[in-house]
């Protein structure tokens, strides 16, 4: 009876601080390929990231999320214990998002986090660019939002505080937040598309989510050997510089990787003609296409790697080759690369000493955060999750 009641007062709690959820709008898709030159490792985030386009985006109603207000006053006179029947799923959806652990989700719970979910990025995860993130994320911070009330992870008013003071610097703004009221509000309703009430709920609700992952990542003692640490240093001590051209049919890039190993003029011969192509279509002023030949720059094997998706294999073998040699068809980001080796610089074995200690650190963390998810990826699984309602699809 006891746990029940708690339970009950967690989504009590959590309707509350949904009250304030204002509407949200149609966001751009992002371009079809990544931002290979700009990504970054999830891992290395510490603090919430607020996404300038998400918050613009609140300002008009079209995503249909204006009525939350309407839903959580029909759920405070529900019972939260109310399990909706299988027969009843399409009437119940309009109240209730799903269900975990055997416990209801108010769609108020739900809409509150989606819409805290396309305004801030997160260390567990970032800001969703298409409905599939979008739902996984929304569901992940449920389950840790019912995971810290059960905890009882607290959050004092001066950890809001500092973390407003984070983010409004962030966007440096030249109030004071404390003391200019009005600035502030209005700052709020024109960036948040929302009151100070609201903001200060996310940011609440955010900052306890952070307590209970670092409360988690704690708790993980993960083993590091003397072979990963050594590994690492050659993955981040290895330089290489390539110039690659882009195919999205392997048939394609093994035909170009045959006629490039017969003629040494080829791949110039070829990137020539690509670049007049592209200067003339231009000038006709046709839609400005990339260029398919492109260069990630001299940068280590682990960038390579991991931003730009060359397998492991591929890497070593071509820090090996001689500067000018021609690398056979591999898998990259997108289709598939035939590569041209332009610089190399190999690591040092005698200087591993020196930075033995930060990659048993850095391996350290990174297991860390992959138990993490593998910690959540088991809740998911232990809480039965059910859904009954799904993102709205013009968000995007």
């Amino acid at each position: 009876m006891k746990k029940n009641s708690s339970i009950k007062c967690f989504m009590i709690l959590i309707l509350l601080l949904s009250v304030f959820v204002p509407s949200c709008a149609k966001q751009d898709k992002p371009d079809a390929e990544p931002d290979i030159m700009q990504g970054t490792d999830p891992e290395q985030k510490t603090e919430l990231i607020v996404s300038d386009k998400s918050l613009k985006a609140a300002k008009t109603n079209e995503a249909g999320l204006g009525g939350v207000d309407k839903v959580n006053k029909s759920d405070k006179t529900q019972d939260s214990q109310t399990k909706p029947a299988v027969e009843d799923k399409r009437d119940q959806a309009n109240k209730i998002a799903g269900e975990f652990f055997k416990q209801p989700i108010p769609a108020g719970n739900y809409y509150f986090i989606l819409r805290t979910a396309l305004m801030f990025g997160t260390p567990w995860g970032g800001i969703p660019s298409d409905l599939e993130q979008a739902e996984k994320r929304v569901w992940d911070d449920l389950i840790l939002s019912y995971e810290s009330f059960r905890r009882n992870i607290t959050v004092t008013d001066e950890d809001v505080s500092a973390e407003i003071e984070k983010t409004l610097k962030g966007h440096k703004v030249s109030f004071d937040w404390k003391e200019d009221k009005k600035a502030y509000a209005d700052w709020t309703k024109t960036t948040i598309g929302g009151p100070v009430e609201f903001f200060e709920n996310q940011i609440r609700h955010l900052v306890k989510l952070k307590k209970l992952q670092k409360e988690i990542l704690d708790s993980m003692k993960p083993g590091v050997t003397e072979k990963e640490a050594y590994q690492e240093f050659l993955n981040e001590h290895n330089t290489l510089s390539v110039e690659l051209v882009q195919f999205d049919e392997l048939a394609k890039a093994r035909e170009f990787y045959k006629k490039a190993k017969k003629s040494k003029r080829f791949w110039d011969k070829e990137k020539k003609r690509e670049e007049q192509e592209i200067k003339k279509e231009e000038k006709q002023q046709k839609k400005k296409r990339k260029s398919k030949f492109l260069r990630p720059g001299f940068v280590a094997l682990e960038f390579l790697m991991h931003m730009w998706k060359f397998p492991q294999d591929a890497v070593y073998e071509m820090i090996e080759m001689k500067v000018g040699s021609i690398y056979p068809p591999a898998p990259i980001y997108k289709g598939y690369g035939v590569f041209k080796i332009i610089e190399i610089r190999r690591a040092k074995k005698e200087d591993f000493d020196k930075y033995r200690e930060s990659y048993y650190n850095q391996i350290k963390t990174r297991k860390k955060y992959q138990g993490f998810n593998e910690w959540l990826a088991n809740m998911h699984k232990e809480g039965n999750v059910k859904k009954y309602i799904k993102v709205p699809e013009n968000i995007f």
